[in-house]
This record gives C-alpha cells, structure tokens and sequence, in this order.
C-alpha cells in the first residue's frame, strides 16, 4: 500500500489505485497524511475541506469521510501494513508506517543524497526521488488555504531539488544534462531568479554563452513587465560572470551544501529533517579531559528519530531536556547519543545519576560537584565545602571549555541547574519522567519527548535479547508481546528476561501468560537482589507515584476506577470529589510526571500498564459511583440543551452524588459535541455500571444518549441498547424499559432488521401504560407503527398513530405530538386520503410554529412538506409551491437531508404537471 502526495492525492494498492472519491475525501486524507502520526483536530480538517465558510454539519460531513476512508484503508489490507485511523475524541490520528508515503520517501532521499561524498551517487538518488512525483503536489483536494500552503511548500522542496540535481550533474561535468534538466523548470517558473541563473552558468559551461545571455534578458523583461522589479544579485552576478567568460567554480559536493538549500522549509510530514552535526568545538589548553560516561547500553535499537531531535536541540539551544514516562528509556537515548558525540567536546564528558525517582532523596547537586570538579582538575582538598562556592567554581572551570555534560534522573529544575556548564561551547543534556518547566523558561531548554517504541521496535528489540530466530519462529507472538509491553522498553526488557529463563516456553506462551491483566504487573517485575524492591514495570511506577503532589497522588488511585479511555477535568472533578479547577490542577501533575498524556486539548489517557498499575491502588469507596453520576448528569444536561423543548426522558437517581459544579452546555452544538467525544466512555460508564451492579445508572447512562443517537442511527448502537434493556428490566422500572426497548426497537428499524425491532417495539406501548406514562406510550406506539409501515401502511398501525396523537394531545409534550401527527399525516397520504393528511399536518404546524430549533424545527419542516404534498393531491399547486419553498428552506437551515430530498421531489412533481397543464 502506498499513499500519494506527490501528484493527485491517491492510495495505491496491491490490487490497483482505491476509489477516494469527491474532493473533499481526498483533502481529509491528504489533511492526515500531512500530519501522519500525529493528532489531528477535527476543526483542522475542517479548514482543510471548505474553502470558504464551513456549513453548520461540517464536523457530521468530515466524520463520515472518515468513516469512508476507514472502510477504503480495510479494503486495502490496513492491517497488514501497521495502518491504523483512530479516534482522539474530537481528532483524528493516521498512524502510518512513514515509508508508506511518498512525500516522507522523496525527504528521506534527498537527506542521503545530502550526505554522498561523490555526486554521482547523490544524483541517483535525486533522480529517485524526483521520479516519485506524478504532478503538482495534492492535486484533487480543495484549494482550501492550509492546503494550498502546504502543496506550495512541497512544490518549493521539489524545485530546491531539481537544482541540487543540476548542480550535481554540473559536479560531473554534464552540464548539457544540467542545461536540459533546467530549462523545463525555467520555461514553467520564469520568475524563479534562482533558476534562471542556474541554467545560465550551465548554458555556458555546456559552450552555449549566447543562450545563456538570453535566458538572462528574457528573465530581466518578464521581472519587468510581470513584477516592475530588477534582477536580484545572484541573476546579475551570473550575467556578469556569463559575459566576463569567468562562471564561478562548480558548486560544492553534496555532502557540504544544505540539504534543502534556498532556506526552504518542509510542510509537517512525519517528523522533520534532523539537524546537521555541528563542527567539534576546538579543544581547550592542556587540562583534564575526563570521561565520566557509563558504558554505552547494549541493546540500543531505534530512536533515529529522537536522536536527530537530540542534535537539534543541542545545536539550537545547548540544554536538551529528554522526557518521558518511567521505563521509556530516556537513559538509553542519552547515553547513546553522548557516545556519539564524544568526540565533538574535547574537554571531556561528565556524567551524573542525580536518581530523583529513588525512595530516598535522591543526590543533591552539591555532592555531585565533588564528583565533577575532582574530575575537571581541582584537587579533592581544594574543593569548596559550601555548595554555592563549589558552583561558582565549577562555572568559572567549565567557562572557556567545551564539555558535554550528562545529568540524568532529574526531578527538579533547582537540581539541574548548579551543573550546567557555563561555556557558550559545552551542552547539556537531561534527563526526566517530569517536564521540568523550569528549565524551559529560565535555560532555555529544548525539550526532547521520548515515547514508548512501534511495534516492529519493540520485536526488534525482543530479538536482540533473545535472538533472532525466536522471534522469527513466532512474528505474530513477537508483535503480541509487544503490545502487551506497550511498548515499553524496560517492559520489553522484562519480558526478554523472562524467555531468557524460560527456554522451553514459546513466545506464543508468555503472550497468553501476559494477556491476564490481574498477572501482567507481577510477570513484568524481575528481582534484582534479595530483599530488594526489584526492578520493573511496577517498580518503576511506584517511585514516580510516590513523588506526585498530594491531589495529583490521589487522583492517581482513582484512575483504575476509570472505565473509559480518557478523562477531562470534569470526569477528574467527579473522581476526587473537588473543582474542575483543582481537578485540572492535579491532571497536570499527572501529566508533568507523564503518568497521563494530554493527546488532545483538555483530553487525557493513559497507557494500559498504567493503567494496570492504577487499578491495583486503593481507590475511594464510591469514586465509581461519583463518576457514573457525573456522566449521568452531564447527560441530562446534554439532553436538555440538545433538545430544549423535549420532555426529559428520566430523572437522575434518587440517591445521585451530585458534583461541586453543576454542567453546562452553550447551546445545541457543543452538546452534540460532547456526546461525540464522550461516546466510547459513556459506553465502558455502562458496562461498569452493570458490572457493579448499578443497574439504576446503566440504563440511564445509554438512553440519554437519544439526541446523538438520533442523529448517527447507523452506528453500532443496537448492543449498548441491548444492555441497557436488561438493566431497566433486572430494575422493574416499566417506564424505563419501555423507553429503552422503544429507542432500541427504532435503531433495528434503521437498520432494516424489522422481525427483532417488532420484539421490542411490540413490549413498549403496554410497560408504559402500566406505568402510566402517555409520553412514553405514545413514542412507543409511533416507532412501532414506524416498523409496521415498513411493510405497508395498515389499519393497525394506522390506529397506532391515531392512538399516540390522542394520548399527547394538550398534554405540554409538544415533542411527541409533533411525532405522532408528523408521521400520521405521511400514512394518510400514503393510503390516498390527502385531505386527512393536511388536517394533520396543519394541526401539528399549528403547535409552537414559532420554534425552529432542534427537533421541533426538523418536525415543522417534514410536516410543512406533507402539507404541501397533499395540497398537491388535491389541485392546489399555488399553495403547494409556497409550502415546499418554505419547507425546503426550514428542511437545509436544519440540515436534514430526507426533508430536502422529498420536497425537491415534490416540487419536480409540481413542475412536471405545470408543463403538462400549458401543453394541454
């Protein structure tokens, strides 16, 4: 499978290119691909998919691309090439093996070529790359500004490179071949300076002086005429150097000149170019090199990428800050790339465990500037007992020397900072499980963010620990142990001492030893000496809870109570008992100590041995029970803002836990939001709630979810439903059933399977009469003639509707007597009584007719249609067009599509018997 950039935005699979479709799909895919391996919001795509105004249901058009492309990706075969499309609540992540595109391959040659000391390989690989282009960069999506930003960065990059290849072949001395190479991005970039004087100094050394000359005048006119400016130095240099007869010399080898040249910068692709090794700083005069740097880690695999931000940083900043979770291998990364850059700090290289996540204290900076001044040439006597003259010291030691210090294990910034070297010509690098902010803001540290390896990593990883041949025997196994280590690399470690001692056992074995969550913890721990902590996973985790301020602390012990994926600082405020404020407070400490990732604004997750290791904690007694009622409660609050002018489908528990800060919603839109971010965690909320026993709260907690559902009918609602019918009958609240079992049986109805919708359909009417509720009864009896009507309009569901009008009718409940004469009207129209139908319809439009939000509105709009189509029927067309004009405007304001489609049908019905008419 590839993906194209390059050219018309495209996937290209083993069985041919698959169909994308309109433009728009296209430009969310190339949105993705441009930004692959990364969270991409919603409202991203959003501006890369209109080029004007985005329409009301822009974020329901977007999802539904992604939907489509999700289905293309599976046709493809995602899963054999490590593809996935996943949801970040309001986001989306393309993740990608960065091979399978091409814009990353066309990056990746040209670094190499970058990097050829002879220009004949450097031109093969420009040549290469260059090949991957098909045409104009992102062709076939909108020409909305984000992409059209990014296909004129790409086109600049592919322009940069036709000049290195030009200038690579002038190395070679085929500078026809360069003149040829040349002219054609000339003719279609004539104002492009650059090239211009390119070709010129080719033109010439390949014996064309006259062409070259040429090319110049035509450049300078057009400049002229087009812009009203003069050629710039470079163009006029050239012209000069052309008549003189004294071109300059052939440019550099690949290898001495930038890779992008021109100062051109890469649209966000998949991770950026690495940085340039700088020049070994000159060494210092005759004193002490030392060389402090532990053995370089065996094992060391990956990270090429970590290690080029490591260079950058380094480069840019001289402090580069490595951060990550416990176990992810920020030590590794560190000392590896200290041994590779050795030889770039003559004046030697200290190392320091400052161990800031052990059960003690750690070590302070003061005793780590014994160690480091001894070394730097200061006699142990004549080092300074106080720690603020020890720092002055070493400051003015490490002043005119270039050395690179290592200070590892850091907790705080306050720990750091006496040991960085104060020479402009040294760099540090550091290494932590928290952020260290300080550092950022008083240093200027680059921070460097190290997470846990991809899954062909960590096997790779697994077969350097336990050979090679294991792990070929058994990919799949390998693969498995590797997602159940979530790529950990301390938890990969782990699992390769346990194969190590285990040489009988499979792979395949410890994967199904590992899949027990209850023993997963324990299987990744390894003891290290008798009576020690021992080392692993767990242990790790341990020490960097115990470090963790007292609110973020406890919030940690409530995490394993947490059913879903991610939590806001709502869910956190319900989980401790306090503010979203403090809540919010204590997410960021979780987040600074990276127990907790923030992938998304104001969304939070946690990776699975995380979580494993939170379950195991004791969390308050009924923390469960105070997030389930905040998500119940958000809920209603949902419900209420959604559909303001329906009647609330239930009251919250009599016994709720209700939170410090009650929820609010702006208005329809951000309730409709909410529900979409929250869909997986209401769902993991109800399958808690069951498991707990709180049955009370399950059934709630699905059917509040009706104004999402209603609108995304087809998405897989019928098992959450399902449940929730269980816990409302294990409850014996005959009103709640009936609801469930009502919304349940209209989704099976959507989805066209009609003999399970009656089961349920056929139990709703009768449990809400028993409880006596007409609301309930009467939307029971209204879905089920729905149902019924699938196979025809009868005399039973007729009197379905007739019944269901007749319980709402001057009850308040405006909702459902809207439903009722709504769908009534269409029956009485289908069974050939027009007049009935515009009865009805008039009767419902004659409820609330100035309302025109939510549901109602959608109402007003399907019975305004009825009405006009019976008038229709009847011979009133004058009439009828007023209404379908006004029924088609309320039908698009809404954005509701079936409305729309049957007015417009209705009014080409009405023109085709106008035409008919003047015929006659």
């Amino acid at each position: 499978m590839e993906f194209r950039l390059l050219g018309t935005v495209s996937i290209a699979a083993e069985a041919g290119e698959l169909p994308l479709g309109p433009a728009k799909r296209r430009s969310v895919l190339a949105a993705l691909l441009l930004r692959a391996n990364a969270v991409v919001p919603v409202d991203r795509l959003i501006d890369a998919v209109w080029d004007e105004r985005p329409p009301a249901r822009a974020r329901t058009v977007v999802q539904g691309h992604v939907s489509r492309l999700r289905a293309l990706f599976e046709q493809g075969g995602a899963g054999e090439y490590g593809l996935e499309l996943a949801t970040h609540g309001q986001a989306y992540e393309l993740r990608m093996p960065d091979h399978l595109l091409d814009a990353y391959r066309f990056e990746e040659l040209v670094q190499l070529a970058g990097h050829q000391k002879h220009p004949g390989d450097a031109v093969l690989m420009l040549r290469e790359a260059l090949a991957l282009w098909r045409g104009p960069a992102l062709t076939g999506t909108v020409p909305s500004e984000p992409l059209v930003v990014a296909a004129r960065a790409l086109e600049e990059t592919r322009l940069v490179t036709v000049e290195q290849l030009a200038a690579a072949y002038g190395r070679l001395g085929e500078h026809v071949k360069a003149a040829a190479l040349l002219r054609a991005e000339a003719v279609a970039n004539p104002l492009r300076e650059s090239l211009a004087a390119a070709l010129m100094l080719s033109l010439y050394r390949a014996g064309h002086q006259s062409d070259a000359l040429d090319c110049y005048h035509r450049t300078r006119t057009q400049l002229a005429d087009d812009l009203g400016v003069d050629p710039g130095p470079a163009l006029r240099a050239a012209y000069e150097a052309v008549l003189r007869g004294t071109p300059p010399a052939a440019p550099p080898s690949a290898g001495d000149a930038p890779v992008a040249g021109g100062g051109a910068e890469w649209p966000d692709l998949a991770g950026g170019r690495p940085a340039a090794e700088a020049e070994p700083p000159a060494p210092s005069p005759a004193l002490p090199a030392p060389d402090l740097l532990p053995r370089a880690p065996r094992g060391f695999l990956g990270r090429a990428r970590e290690l080029a931000a490591l260079d950058t940083a380094v480069e840019r900043a001289r402090v580069a800050l490595v951060t990550g979770p416990a176990g992810v291998g920020k030590t590794a990364l560190a000392l590896n790339w200290a041994h590779r850059r050795a030889s770039h700090y003559p004046d030697g290289v200290l190392y320091a465990d400052l161990r800031g996540f052990s059960p003690d204290d750690g070590v302070d900076s003061a005793d780590v500037l014994r160690e480091f001044l001894p070394a730097l040439g200061v006699p142990p006597r004549q080092v300074p007992e106080s720690p603020t003259a020890a720092a002055a010291l070493y400051r003015s030691l490490t002043e005119d020397r270039a050395l690179l210090v290592v200070l590892d294990n850091v907790r705080s910034a306050d720990r750091a900072r006496p040991l960085l070297p104060a020479g402009a010509r040294s760099a540090t690098v550091v290494t932590s499980r928290l952020r260290l902010g300080g550092l950022v803001v008083t240093e200027l540290a680059r921070p460097v963010p190290l997470g846990v390896l991809g899954l062909d990593d960590s096997a790779a990883l697994l077969a350097a620990a336990v050979g090679g041949d294991r792990v070929d025997a058994e990919p799949a196994a390998a693969r498995r142990l590797a997602a159940l280590c979530d790529g950990l690399p301390l938890a990969l470690r782990v699992t390769a001492a346990q194969l190590a001692a285990r040489p009988h056992w499979r792979l395949a074995d410890l994967a199904a030893e590992l899949a027990d969550e209850q023993r997963r913890l324990s299987l990744l721990s390894v003891d290290d000496s008798e009576g020690a902590d021992g080392q692993g996973v767990a242990a790790a985790l341990r020490l960097t809870v115990q470090g963790l301020p007292e609110e973020a602390g406890r919030l940690f012990r409530q995490l394993g109570v947490v059913p879903g994926t991610d939590l806001d600082r709502h869910a956190a405020a319900a989980l401790l008992d306090r503010t979203p404020p403090v809540a919010a407070e204590a997410l960021d400490r979780l987040c600074d100590a990276h127990l907790l990732t923030e992938y998304a604004p104001g969304r939070h997750t946690l990776h699975d041995l995380v979580r494993l290791y939170a379950r195991g904690l004791d969390a308050d007694e009924d923390a469960l029970l105070r997030l389930l009622d905040h998500y119940t409660l958000t809920a209603m609050a949902a419900a209420r803002a959604a559909e303001p002018d329906d009647q609330p489908c239930c009251a919250a528990p009599s016994n709720a836990r209700l939170p410090r800060t009650a929820a609010q919603f702006a208005g329809r839109d951000a309730a409709l939001l909410w529900y979409a971010a929250e869909r997986d965690n209401l769902a993991a909320a109800v399958a808690a709630a069951r498991a707990a026993g709180l049955h009370d709260r399950a059934w709630r907690l699905a059917v509040l979810q009706w104004p999402y559902i209603l609108w995304h009918s087809h998405d897989g609602w019928v098992p959450l439903l399902e449940a929730a019918a269980d816990s409302a009958a294990r409850e014996k609240d005959a009103d709640a059933e009936s609801r469930v079992r009502a919304l349940l049986g209209w989704i099976l109805t959507q989805e066209n399977r009609l003999t399970e919708a009656l089961v349920h359909l056929r139990l709703a009417p009768p449990l809400a009469a028993r409880a006596g509720e007409p609301s309930s009864e009467a939307t029971a009896l209204v879905n089920l003639a729905v149902a019924l009507d699938r196979f025809g309009v009868s005399d039973e569901s007729l009197a379905h509707t007739a019944r269901a009008a007749a319980l709402v009718r001057g009850s308040g409940d405006v909702m459902t007597e809207l439903l009722a004469l709504e769908h009534r009207a269409r029956q009485l129209l289908s069974v050939g009584d027009p007049a009935g139908a515009l009865a009805c319809a008039r009767e419902g439009l004659a409820l609330d007719g100035d309302t025109v939000n939510g549901l109602v509105g959608v109402r007003h709009s399907m019975l305004t249609a009825t009405a006009g189509t019976a008038l229709i029927d009847l011979g009133r067309t004058e009439e009828a067009a007023t209404l379908l004009v006004r029924a088609r405007e309320m039908g698009l304001a809404h954005g509701y599509k079936e409305s729309v489609q049957r007015v417009e049908a209705q009014l080409r019905r009405l023109d085709g018997a106008a035409v008919a008419t003047t015929e006659r």
